[in-house]
């Protein structure tokens, strides 16, 4: 890897940029780390250029490219964050003392590991480049593993696989999180790995490479007869998520059909639908397996057609249709958000916490117990998202498994406490149902209701609802403290 390369590479995402500054991030990291090996016996500065050369790849900002440059010089050299921040400026230095704080978290059992993930979440919340730059840098550690005891091995694809894989998903950062997931795949479950990657590679790709360019061969000529100017590729599932569904479903290999998946991409939203049309008209679709998350995309910033249909000879083929930004989008996540949306990320708000960042806070400022925090984190932020509407059509996305109460606490405070009722779908349901995706809700609520059921905290899922009903009967409590004392006068 060289500097030249990176630079190239910038360029092509950012034409007309100045690059005069990561070249001489890159000749301090020269400096800085002179004389120092890795593990594997390379200088130490390829590490550097490979994280740089990674966040250049999901189109991270100028500064975040320098700092992985230089991510490493405060724990690893003589110089420090102050000589950072000297020569390239107080938001630079910032992202560099972020990756110095997060490099200290280290898996060592469940309790370290519940404290390292709040670190994290923290550390995100106050900048979200940071666990981006941290990503870069754990995928090259990642490819590098050989080189290290078996222990240390182990320790590291454990930490990713459990900490860092699940929080790249979360963030959208598609392309980091698979490739870190199949590394850890194969040092954590070699044996299983081996079968599977000699089932996948050997016996089933040149099947499904066959099946995939009749498909696209059909496919291609109707986009052309209709005039949509297209791309059509394909990619394959990783390994970790296959051996992940062979186990949860208790499949067998031969049972997985949605191995590989068609993208389609297109100009813009309008021919993401006619696209979705041709397909139907030629194959007969799933009715199942659509999603439409361009209406509502996903809570990551996700957004695509999805259609399963069954294809030439009825077997099933998957789809996946997007524009550009939306493609860039699904592989680089929010590097890629800030990228369009932002002015390439230089904007001055272009940093800003999604909302459910904005979750992830609230959930630690109400709640102390580190245990609880995690419990929480994974349901409301980890767990899979149902999106459900009000009457008026706006849209609310929840944890699987939530409640009309649950709900209820995320639309307002006042309608959870005030709530007697729910109608879902039209029809009166009980407080404790279990919501699906796309289920209309409408909460009936009652203004002279003085505040929540004891009783909900039985069967409401969420932080959100939780910890406000317990505010609001803590309140009452003290209310009527208030009211017995003058009696006692």
């Amino acid at each position: 890897m060289t500097i030249s390369q990176i630079i190239n590479d910038f360029k092509k995402n950012n034409p007309g940029a100045d690059t005069t500054m990561i070249r001489l991030a890159y000749d301090f990291a020269v400096k800085a780390h002179a004389g120092q090996k890795r593990k594997s016996g390379e200088p130490y500065i390829q590490h550097c250029l490979h994280t740089a050369f990674t966040l250049v790849q999901i189109k991270a900002d100028l500064e975040t490219i320098i700092a992985g440059l230089l991510h490493d010089i405060p724990e690893d050299t003589e110089f420090t964050l102050a000589d950072i921040e000297k020569n390239f400026g107080k938001e630079t230095a910032s992202l560099v003392e972020g990756i110095t704080k997060l490099s200290k978290i280290k898996y060592r059992g469940i309790e370290r590991y519940r404290e390292s993930l709040r670190k994290m979440f923290l550390a995100m919340a106050q900048d979200l480049r940071v666990i981006l730059i941290k990503f870069a840098d754990r995928l090259h550690n990642l490819r590098t593993l050989e080189y290290l005891p078996l222990e240390k091995r182990q320790r590291i694809a454990r930490e990713t696989l459990e900490i860092y894989a699940p929080v790249a998903g979360l963030l959208g950062v598609w392309r980091l999180k698979l490739q870190m997931e199949d590394i850890c795949f194969k040092y954590l479950y070699q044996e299983d790995y081996k079968k599977l990657a000699y089932k996948y590679e050997v016996e089933k790709k040149l099947e499904h490479n066959q099946y995939i360019q009749k498909v696209k061969n059909l496919l291609g000529a109707k986009l052309r007869e209709a005039k949509i100017p297209f791309k059509i590729t394909s990619r394959f599932k990783n390994l970790y998520s296959i051996y992940l569904k062979l186990r949860k479903k208790e499949r067998k290999f031969d049972e997985i059909y949605d191995v590989f998946a068609l993208r389609i991409i297109v100009p813009d939203i309008a021919d993401c639908y006619k696209a979705l049309g041709i397909i139907h008209a030629l194959w007969r679709p799933n009715p199942g397996r659509f999603k439409d998350y361009i209406a509502v995309p996903k809570p990551n910033g996700y957004k695509a057609l999805h259609t399963t249909v069954y294809g030439p000879g009825g077997k099933p083929a998957e789809f996946q249709i997007r524009t550009k930004e939306m493609d860039d989008g699904a592989k680089y996540g929010i590097a890629a958000h800030w990228f369009y949306k932002l002015d390439g990320g230089r904007g001055k708000n272009a940093h800003r916490q999604p909302a459910w960042v904005k979750e992830i806070l609230n959930i630690q400022k109400e709640t102390e117990n580190t245990s609880d925090f995690i419990k929480q984190i994974e349901f409301d932020v980890f767990n899979d998202r149902i999106f459900v509407f009000t009457p008026k059509g706006d849209v609310f996305d929840l944890p699987e498994g939530s409640t009309p109460i649950d709900f209820a606490y995320y639309v307002h405070s006042d309608v959870g406490n005030q709530a007697i009722s729910a109608l879902v779908n039209d029809k009166i349901a009980p407080l404790d149902v279990e919501l699906k995706n796309g289920d209309l809700v409408e909460i009936i609520t009652d203004k002279k209701r003085k505040g929540p059921n004891r009783d909900w905290l039985k069967f409401i899922k969420t932080a959100t609802a939780r910890n406000k009903i317990k505010q609001n009967l803590r309140r009452s409590v003290l209310d009527n403290i208030r009211r017995f004392i003058p009696r006692i006068k």
